[in-house]
């Protein structure tokens, strides 16, 4: 076990890190998502996700500690951290996709307002503005939703749970019911030879072990990542938990600075991935992911040189990359993860970002190259008579593999919105085709503009206008 150095106290140090941390800071999901013109489906699902950064398009701010969740009928779904000042109800938002993860839509929030029994907790001071950081895991049949509410910089928090049988909303079933209280802290009785031990009750995340029991790790800033014995079908604590509770990671450093912790079990080990520094500070955030690995669930967890995490270890996964600033808040679900960072082309926004992991030497990799798109081939004008299909083809470069949204104008060009077209793509050494198709040409589409932005998260790049040009059937005259 790493000593505890003596030439500082936990307590203060987290106290003077955490403000100034709060100096300046932007605290998370400031803003309503604005309202946007819904996106018909913009990826090319006949391409595989490449393995590496995956741009994405549509509603992906403000987009704070992503859980993420692909259900069975394929739809992707990431819960996040609520509004700011309880605006929009300040519960957990919801998104989701219908396109492998692409393009985005804001769905709306758990509940409308805060439950009542979290304001009567936190009575004797200020109210939480929002509810933080969720975790959904589904067992059996129903999906557990945790979430957390707190009072920013310190850790008078707790994490509380909701249950549903669907994630559908237009499933006549869907209800997230609040199922109250998991943990709180301050927590006493983890540690009988260090009473003052205790975790900041933020940043759920669930896992079973390979008998099928579930853990919750939780933790943030403090004494670092705790494990704590959870039972189904609550969804809750064992009895007597604090004793059987876990310390398996600490930096030892002043501050403390490691959170939300995901951990997951692949080819006989499990992974415990975190975020390592300060979010919430847009420009000036410095959060990375960290990772190690255990061959059993409770520790202890090494990185690649064999550094304990409960001592300071950690490899870096992802860290602050060309639009990307202070990436984490993560979750991971099959290979995939999701964290936020704050967009350095957007006012530093905290938004929706994916990576598909690699995995070499039984350590997950991620690409954090970094290259603009670029047009390659640019649509040409469209001729085709009354009735018949249409389609228009252009392609760029850049890393992640940008997506291509197309756009249409009847107004020559004065404003625009998302094109009425479906796509099929094309990869070729690097290079990024799209295809975009209108099935039946009508004449009152004639004079039609249409146009290409390929993005990806570092950048833009759009095509010039082009237009369609409808002929008139064969013995009719237009009009």
């Amino acid at each position: 076990m790493t000593s505890r150095s003596t030439f500082w106290s936990r307590s203060a140090s987290v106290a003077a890190v955490l403000a100034l941390a709060l100096t300046g800071a932007a605290l998370p999901a400031t803003a309503e998502p604005k309202a946007q013109p819904a996106l018909t489906q913009q990826s090319a699902t006949n391409l595989d996700n490449l393995v590496g950064g995956k741009s994405v398009v549509g509603e992906t701010s403000p987009i704070h500690d992503p859980a993420l969740i692909i259900d069975d009928d394929g739809t992707w779904y990431v819960y996040s951290t609520g509004l700011l000042a309880r605006e929009n109800g300040g519960t957990i938002q919801i998104w989701s996709s219908h396109d492998e993860g692409t393009t985005w839509e804001y769905t709306g929030t758990v509940w409308d307002r805060i439950p009542a029994w979290i304001d009567e907790h936190f009575s004797d001071g200020t109210l939480p503005e929002n509810l933080w950081a969720p975790e959904i895991y589904e067992n059996d049949g129903t999906y557990y939703l945790y979430y957390s509410a707190s009072r920013f910089g310190g850790n008078n928090s707790l994490t509380a749970l909701a249950t549903n049988t669907t994630l559908d909303p237009e499933d006549p079933d869907y209800e997230w019911v609040d199922q109250g209280l998991v943990v709180e802290s301050p927590a006493t009785g983890l540690d009988p030879d260090n009473p003052g031990k205790t975790f900041n009750a933020i940043d759920a995340g669930i896992i079973e072990d390979a008998d099928g029991k579930p853990y919750m790790s939780i933790g943030s800033f403090w004494y670092g990542i705790f494990l704590v014995p959870l039972e189904w079908p609550s969804g809750k604590p064992v009895e007597d938990w604090q004793s059987r509770t876990v310390n398996i990671a600490d930096r030892f450093v002043p501050g403390n600075p490691i959170e939300a912790p995901y951990i997951i079990h692949r080819d006989g080990y499990y992974y415990l991935f975190t975020s390592f520094d300060f979010c919430c500070r847009g420009a000036d955030s410095t959060y990375k992911i960290a990772v190690g690995r255990s061959q059993a669930i409770t520790g202890p967890y090494l990185d690649k040189e064999g550094r304990d995490m409960f001592g300071g270890g950690g490899s870096i996964l992802l860290e602050s990359h060309g639009a990307m600033n202070g990436v984490g808040g993560q979750s991971v679900f099959d290979d995939y993860l999701a964290f936020h960072y704050y967009d350095r082309s957007n006012a530093y926004a905290p938004t929706l970002g994916l990576q598909k992991m690699g995995w070499e030497d039984g350590w997950p990799t991620v690409d954090q190259s970094v290259e603009l798109p670029a047009l390659v081939t640019a649509p040409r004008p469209a001729t085709v008579r009354d009735g018949h299909k249409a389609s228009f083809t252009a392609s760029a470069t850049g890393t992640p593999e940008p997506v291509a949204v197309w756009e249409s104008s009847d107004d020559d060009g004065a404003t625009w919105h998302p094109a009425d077209v479906t796509q099929r793509a094309e990869r070729n050494n690097g290079t990024y085709t799209s295809v975009a198709e209108l099935k039946k040409a009508q004449a009152s589409q004639d004079g039609r503009l249409f146009r290409a932005t390929f993005s990806n998260p570092h950048g833009t790049v759009t095509t010039e206008p082009v237009e369609l040009i409808v002929e008139p059937k064969p013995g009719k005259r237009s009009s």
